[in-house]
């Protein structure tokens, strides 16, 4: 009897121990978590997110940023999170960011104050790595809120639709993409714009990626009803991650760049742009 029970308890304890071990060979929900990135890089070719075309790619990233600009009166505007925030990943297809409100600060008599909030959902339509096509086609929609104090956002929310499309060739990536901004209301004072962002990316070196974007808006409507402006704006950018880096490692991204006028009419001109971004 004794025997027969040391031996039940003996097969008993290999089966726990075997079981714990698989247990803890598994990833834990923080690291798959994590781990969203590596999984999309299989399907999404290579490449940095512009710094003001959006990206059809779906990441998951945090991007503190800030502008400096001029208006042609030379009022000078600094925007400290210029419409920038956070994103996550859902499943293989979605992805959800929130934009939080941006503080801007007057360098005039316009009152400082917060700008308005957003939040964002992405779906990824079809795509393929650099094996596979190398190519991305991507659908957002961005919802906007009033949150602005001091007239520093706009008089209602709107909804922003953006179709979005990538393409790589060897070292180089192109990008563009096309998008509308319908107000929910108040549309006589404030019209509707049709924004188209277009970039050329090259990778220079492992960790370094230099971009070229034209930033394009047709206003319609409103008080610049038929006015369209235009900025060119070169930028670079440089990646930091551990030698020994793995899934569960964070990525930073450290990118910088300056949007220049290159159309008569445009509401401000050269817009300095800084971001840190993290990829996690």
């Amino acid at each position: 009897m004794v025997h027969r029970f040391c031996r039940n308890a003996s097969v008993l304890l290999v089966a726990a121990l075997v079981s714990l071990n698989a247990l803890l060979a598994q990833p834990s929900l923080f690291e798959r978590f994590r781990s969203h990135n590596a999984e999309m890089s299989s399907l999404q070719p290579p490449m940095i997110t512009p710094l003001v075309a959006a990206d059809p790619r779906l990441i998951q990233y945090v991007r503190l940023a800030f502008s400096s600009e001029y208006t042609d009166a030379l009022t000078h505007t600094v925007n400290y999170g210029n419409g920038r925030g956070a994103g996550i990943v859902a499943f293989r297809r979605f992805e959800f960011d929130w934009l939080p409100p941006p503080y801007i600060e007057h360098h005039s008599s316009a009152a400082d104050g917060i700008g308005d909030t957003s939040l964002c959902a992405k779906v990824r339509i079809v795509s393929g790595d650099a094996g596979h096509g190398n190519f991305d086609l991507a659908a957002s929609l961005v919802r906007s809120f009033p949150t602005g104090s001091y007239a520093n956002g706009a008089a209602t929310g709107a909804f922003g639709p953006t179709l979005t499309g990538a393409y790589g060739y060897r070292r180089f990536i192109g990008v563009s993409a096309l998008g509308g901004t319908l107000p929910t209301g108040k549309i006589a004072e404030q019209g509707r714009s049709i924004p188209w962002n277009s970039a050329i990316q090259a990778r220079a070196a492992r960790s370094i990626w230099f971009e070229l974007e034209n930033n394009a808006t047709f206003y319609r409507g409103g008080k610049h009803d038929g006015m369209d402006q235009n900025f060119l704006t070169p930028g670079g950018f440089y990646v930091l991650r551990r030698k020994d880096w793995t899934p569960t490692h964070p990525v930073f991204v450290f990118g910088a760049g300056m949007q220049i006028a290159t159309s008569g009419f445009h509401l401000y001109n050269h817009n300095s742009i800084g971001e840190m971004r993290i990829l996690f």
